[in-house]
């Protein structure tokens, strides 16, 4: 059985491979992409809704609640970014469904890519609420000794998101892995519901931990907060 997308190759000519990783995460941006556009392309006002468009308010409010609960103003800001972290995450799980699927969230460069992807994120919101003085002004509070230490620290938690999501969607399919080859027709059922809830618990938890950065970057140093918001420490 291979538990890494990693190892699933269906292409090589020298260095170049093209494996299961690449392949399945182009196809699940495709399929995100092109679904997303089916539902919102006939979007309607009125009382009369289809079912899709009634799932993606659903949806929509829900994410936006929790990027407010984090303590982030203005949660539709950061909708774009965090919704599709959660959705990318939860998409990958829920697609296990399908036979000969292995999700991209199984593989640590998808998960270090997910990771960088914060890692940018947080710098670039907290520059554009605070300012490019004002954010870098933070790494050195309340002294500039802390400096080495706030890089370090912030080097270390995007090194702690990706190896959090890894290790915890690998905990997953090695169980399921393992338990399958003792006893093949007795947990396949049971390992595929419990895989579909950890991804989503894994997917909420992704989206959650970088909502509550970006928060912390754009955490106001002065009382009057002109650009920044509360903070919800980790």
């Amino acid at each position: 059985m291979q538990i890494s997308p990693d190892n699933i190759l269906y292409w090589q000519h020298g260095f170049l491979k093209l494996n299961a990783t690449i392949v399945f995460t182009w196809a699940l941006m495709l399929i995100m992409a092109v679904g997303a556009r089916l539902v919102t392309s006939r979007l309607s006002t009125g009382p009369e809704r289809s079912r899709w468009q009634n799932l993606l308010e659903v949806v929509v409010l829900a994410i936006e609640k929790q990027i407010g609960d984090v303590g982030l103003k203005e949660p539709r800001r950061y909708l774009g970014f965090l919704g599709t972290l959660f959705l990318f995450v939860a998409a990958a799980s829920l697609c296990t469904m399908i036979p000969g699927y292995t999700p991209p969230t199984g593989s640590l460069s998808t998960t270090v890519a997910l990771a960088l992807c914060t890692f940018v994120a947080v710098p670039f919101f907290g520059i554009e609420a605070r300012g490019l003085a004002g954010y870098c002004r933070s790494y050195m509070e309340p002294t500039c000794i802390m400096l080495p230490f706030n890089i370090i620290g912030e080097i270390s938690r995007t090194l702690a998101l990706a190896v959090r999501l890894f290790g915890n969607m690998m905990s997953g399919e090695m169980i399921a892995g393992i338990l399958l080859t003792i006893t093949p027709f007795i947990f396949p059922l049971f390992m595929t519901v419990l895989g579909l809830l950890t991804g989503m618990v894994q997917a909420y938890i992704f989206s959650i931990l970088a909502a509550v950065y970006i928060a912390a970057a754009m955490e106001s140093a002065g009382p009057a907060g002109k650009a920044g918001t509360a903070s919800s420490t980790p």
